[in-house]
């Protein structure tokens, strides 16, 4: 991909320009097309790919520049060199920079782009054109726009658009790794509409939301107590509690903050707690009986975040700026104390794909050998727990990175960064009413994504690894139930006891 970049901006100064004055400035937009702009460039490269100034004008105490350039010293990079280069010059003839206005900037990128390239719809994009294999696109931009790089991370923007349109429908990197083989099924049927005929579920009034009656929680605590006592309690977690309203600075810190949003529950706080100021809302319901949203839409603000989506990323600001000393690592805990929620859309299915949820997140530390050996141990504890105690037919599979999913990161070059360690590895059971497999487990590790994200460091100078491991109940039910069936007398001897005799508190007449 060839970019071009063009900038007209403005530098406005304390006074007019002399004589001396602007023969002093033309000389020093010569330097630095010929010396300044070239520094750091490779040899070899053409002098039309380096940013140059191509046109300058005088006018009172303002110069005007437009700048040029392909990938190197960027126009808006040359831009700020000069201004750095100029200052202490003119300020030799009583002149200093009072302020610089960017009057047009665009950019142009020729390529290949792909048949499902979409242009995105940004407040600084003012024009965005796409004819035969160029883009050209007209900002709308500041000099601290510029100085915080808009143009660079738009043109990014714009790549990996095209990388992820020209991946297409090519799915998501899957890879087996292991498959257990037939079990005994004693059950053909959806597991969610046996749940609903025989009582243990009820729906709640929120989409995508389930009531779960004491035999579905019995099965969730059953769950649970093998967790703790198999996986938990041996390898040394320690239960910690995770915030479940999440704001904005945690997602931008954890990489969320660049692609969840289709998929957020959002939070947002009324304006006032005045107790006059509602008044009248709850005045509405008493006369109408109705709430009256479209009102409240105009006393709440926006949203200060969402929601738990994924639990972990509430737990790292316990650890933001701090450094771990080598004897406390590596760091085992978990968080179980509520919901986590995400707007599935048309992908809500039965129990197993839901709005909210409940899970057990598991999460480890530590310098990237111990980081390795925790997600060791805990793939370990999963094949014994689903082969030996639940007694389920699952498999295995290396897949894209939660992550790189949701930060649009797709391809099977992605897959398992880093020799094959950095990655997600999928649980999946086998559903004989529908022949389809259920993602119901996760193990990922995550390098150093949240520490670094986080400025998380260790005492000894390594780097700071991360994984991750959602225990979804939700999921877990509803793979042991697809195949196991609701008669008790049917379960592996270790969940009908932890189970124990199913409670039948409710009479419907």
């Amino acid at each position: 991909m060839q970019v071009r970049f063009r900038l007209d901006a403005e530098l406005r100064f304390s006074a007019p320009f002399s004589k001396e004055a602007e023969d002093s400035c033309r000389a020093l937009i010569d330097e630095a097309n010929r010396v300044l702009f070239m520094k750091g460039v490779p040899k070899g490269v053409d002098h039309s790919e380096v940013g140059h100034i191509t046109q300058s004008e005088f006018s009172g105490n303002t110069l005007g520049l437009t700048i040029e350039s392909g990938a190197y010293t960027r126009a808006h990079d040359a831009l700020f060199r000069f201004r750095k280069q100029v200052a202490p010059s003119l300020g030799k003839h009583r002149l200093g920079i009072r302020e610089i206005v960017v009057t047009d900037y665009s950019i142009e990128l020729e390529g290949a782009f792909p048949e499902h390239f979409r242009i995105p719809e940004l407040p600084f994009i003012k024009k965005a054109v796409l004819s035969d294999r160029v883009l050209s696109v007209d900002l709308s931009v500041s000099a601290s726009d510029l100085e915080n790089r808009i143009p660079d991370r738009l043109v990014r923007l714009f790549e990996e658009k095209i990388e992820a349109a020209g991946y297409g429908g090519k799915g998501e990197h899957w890879e087996l790794i292991y498959e257990s083989g037939t079990k005994a099924r004693h059950f053909e049927g959806d597991p969610t509409a046996e749940m609903i005929q025989r009582g243990w579920i009820k729906h709640a009034l929120s989409r995508g939301q389930w009531i779960h009656g004491p035999q579905s929680t019995q099965l969730f605590r059953a769950f649970e107590q093998i967790v703790i006592e198999e996986i938990i309690r041996p390898m040394g977690f320690t239960e910690m509690i995770f915030p479940k309203l999440v704001p904005w600075e945690v997602w931008m810190k954890s990489g969320h903050a660049k692609g969840v949003y289709p998929e957020i529950y959002y939070v947002c706080t009324p304006k006032t707690r005045d107790a006059a100021y509602w008044e009248d809302i709850g005045d509405y319901f008493k006369v109408t009986g109705e709430v009256w949203v479209d009102e409240i839409r105009n006393r709440i603000d926006g949203p200060i975040g969402g929601l738990c989506y994924a639990q972990c990323p509430s737990f790292w600001p316990f650890l933001q700026g701090e450094t771990l000393a080598n004897d406390c690592l590596p760091i085992r805990i978990f968080d179980r104390s509520g919901t986590s929620h995400r707007y599935e859309s048309g992908g809500i299915h039965g129990i197993e794909r839901v709005d909210e949820f409940h899970r057990i997140e598991i999460l480890w530390l530590g310098t990237a050998e111990q980081t390795v050996e925790t997600a060791d141990q805990l793939h370990e504890a999963y094949t014994h727990v689903f082969e030996d105690l639940l007694e389920l037919e699952w498999r295995c599979a290396k897949v894209t990175p939660w992550f790189m999913a949701q930060e649009g990161m797709i391809g099977p070059e992605n897959g398992c960064g880093c020799g094959g360690r950095i990655g997600t590895t999928d649980y999946e059971a086998l559903l004989p009413y529908s022949n389809s497999w259920l993602e119901f487990q996760n193990v990922s590790i995550n390098g150093d994504k949240y520490p670094k994200g986080f400025n998380v460091k260790i005492q000894s100078g390594a780097d700071c690894w991360s994984g991750c491991s959602g225990i979804g109940l939700e999921r877990w039910t509803a793979a042991f139930l697809a195949q196991k069936g609701l008669d008790i007398e049917n379960w592996p001897d270790i969940v009908a006891k932890k189970v124990g005799e199913p409670k039948n508190l409710f009479k419907f007449l």
